[in-house]
């Protein structure tokens, strides 16, 4: 199939769900519980932000970037999502990072479904969507954002990615399975993938340790019910055996979701204290100017 062909085939389900991402966008995910008024807002003065629409093998996927005015050649971090889906606070999030001096892009990768992830209202229905992801999938997904970074004019020889709970899983699949990467980091990214998951899952991080090709920062919190620090421990044990270049700092008290200042979970001094060391760690590895 031709570019010409291609467009014009996608281009209507694009529309249809470009619409409902823009009727959304500025709101937050509705399964994720009461919303807390502190939610941080960051402003877009002197960024230039919209919505991208991104070539793959099943259509365009929506998106959403955030870049520095007049920069160029900005580095490119890519923003995996949690399980809610493309919502305010990882616009929000995105901007950030190009008030940092990126070309962030958080692609909204389970568009396949058809589902506007956003508006649910519960997670059982949410859960179904975003375990049927197939990693192959996936990759494909995030090798088609880094296209279109690089066709917008983004430095992809200086990328990152960051993710967040199941996007801090993406962090850890994409820079095992990916050379592209040049750093990153997960933050509360599932480290041991439920038993049902295989079928449809590669490897869980756990198992891909040995094979991890980008230095990863992981992120955890204490009082995670869903992550037991000592399977962090032992994520950190597998790979110092295998020589891998990767650093860990768990938060005693902080549950999970510390970063997620729009809702309960928020714990502001974790969070803060998490965005230093990612900053200083994407700087590290060459990614942030």
């Amino acid at each position: 199939m031709n570019t010409r062909d291609f467009l014009r085939n996608s281009t209507p389900a694009l529309s249809r769900r470009a619409f409902v991402a823009g009727s959304a966008a500025g709101s937050y995910a509705l399964a994720a519980g009461p919303l807390r008024a502190e939610a941080i807002k960051t402003d877009s003065h002197g960024l230039v932000v919209g919505d991208a629409a991104i070539p793959t093998a099943n259509g365009l996927m929506p998106g959403y970037f955030a870049r520095l005015e007049g920069v160029k050649n900005p580095p490119v971090v890519l923003v995996a999502m949690e399980i809610f889906g493309l919502h305010e606070y990882v616009r929000d999030v995105a901007r950030r990072l190009a008030k940092l001096g990126a070309l962030a892009v958080a692609p909204d990768y389970y568009f396949h479904s058809g589902a506007d992830v956003p508006a649910m209202k519960e997670i059982g229905a949410i859960m179904p969507i975003v375990n049927a992801k197939p990693d192959a999938e996936l990759i494909a997904d995030l090798d088609a954002t880094v296209a279109w970074a690089k066709a917008q004019g983004g430095d992809v020889e200086r990328l990152g990615i960051i993710g967040f709970c199941r996007g801090g899983r993406t962090v850890w699949l994409y820079c095992s399975e990916s050379s592209a990467p040049k750093a990153g980091v997960a933050f509360y990214g599932t480290l041991i993938d439920p038993p049902q998951q295989k079928a449809i899952w590669s490897k869980s991080p756990m198992d891909l340790a040995p094979e991890l090709k980008a230095p990863v920062l992981g992120l955890y919190g204490g009082a995670d019910q869903g992550i037991p620090v000592a399977v962090v421990e032992e994520m950190k044990a597998r790979l110092a055996a295998a020589g891998k270049t990767a650093e860990f700092h768990v938060y005693a008290d902080a549950p999970h979701g510390f970063h997620a200042d729009y809702r309960p979970s928020y714990r502001e001094a974790a969070a803060e204290d998490a965005w230093r060391r990612m900053t200083e760690w994407l700087r590290r590895f060459g990614v942030l100017p």
